[in-house]
């Protein structure tokens, strides 16, 4: 690849993809909203063109960007966190810009549109999920994912644009949300203070930002047009587990407050990705184990293993 376009390039997995990208002396033009804080995330390279946009105007860069792109990323979603999950107007709002992302792409003359989807598309199910697994989301955020799929897949096809929709399960990585119960376990032992959290019963997959960045990377070259496919380490293990590997590797001496939170209502118990065929098409393997990952965000590192 030469030249890449990502929407939201200033999250964990956009700013993870800069990075390896322009490492290997790939232009990337990252879109970014006017003004925004999260530009400072993205490593600096002559290698990494920002573009200052709302997603509202994506159409407006057509000939502000160069053309013949070999791969266009839409990463961008208003609402990922909180209310803002179930609002009708974000949500709808977000598969509009999904389908705006298409007509970009293809009047941009990329080879191949790839979108981020989520485990949200799935809702509640109780085996390691591929595209196979039923999809019944249970919020407005789910099934705008599951839409904005759908359409931008029918729309990419009647364009003649390759398209990729990747339902990406659980990352952390440098750049997350301090919302995220990994961020939150993290900042609350940094400061001496106890976590309170549930009982983390839950059965959880995590998946570390600069894998999934290589995960995305790979299937613009070798995922098949019109497929799914599930992003995640693939691993089933406790939230508990991850919480306490956390603290052991911080402060083992301050106790993780477990219980003192009650679950949300309809909490997903099990989230794992069946990656078979993440593996069998793009030779996908995670490098990167939990607690690894979890070294570089605190020694303030950024991918050393690619």
């Amino acid at each position: 690849m030469k030249k890449v376009i990502i929407t939201g390039p200033t999250g964990t997995i956009g700013s993870a993809m800069c990075d390896l990208l322009t490492r290997n002396k790939i232009n990337v033009y990252a879109i970014c909203r006017k003004g925004s804080k999260n530009i400072a995330n993205l490593v600096i390279s002559p290698y990494l063109h920002i573009i200052e946009c709302d997603i509202s105007s994506l159409l407006s860069l057509e000939g502000k960007i160069p053309s013949n792109v070999d791969a266009f990323y839409h990463l961008v979603w208003n609402g990922t966190i909180g209310d803002a999950r179930n609002s009708i107007d974000i949500q709808l709002s977000n598969v509009k810009y999904s389908i705006d992302a298409v007509t970009l792409a293809k009047n941009l003359n990329s080879k191949v549109f790839i979108g981020a989807g989520s485990q949200a598309e799935y809702g509640i199910f109780n085996e390691p999920a591929d595209e196979k697994v039923p999809t019944k989301p249970f919020t407005l955020y789910g099934a705008a994912k599951l839409s904005a799929g759908n359409l931008t897949r029918v729309y990419a096809k009647s364009l003649g644009l390759k398209h990729i929709w990747a339902r990406i399960f659980s990352v952390y990585g440098p750049n997350d949300d301090e919302k995220t119960l990994i961020s939150y376990v993290i900042n609350k032992l940094k400061s001496d203070e106890t976590p309170e959290v549930t009982e983390c019963n839950q059965i959880w997959d995590y998946l570390y930002s600069y894998d999934a960045a290589k995960a995305l990377l790979l299937l613009a070259d070798k995922g098949m047009d019109g497929k799914i496919y599930s992003v995640g380490s693939g691993q089933k293990v406790k939230l508990k587990h991850y919480a306490d590997a956390i603290k052991n590797i911080i402060n083992p001496n301050i106790s993780i407050n477990f219980g003192a939170k009650k679950y949300s209502p309809n909490q997903v118990m099990f989230l794992s990705a069946n990656i078979d065929d993440l593996v069998k098409d793009t030779g996908f393997h995670p490098r990167y184990s939990f607690t690894e990952g979890i070294a570089e965000i605190l020694n303030n590192k950024r991918g050393e293993k690619y």
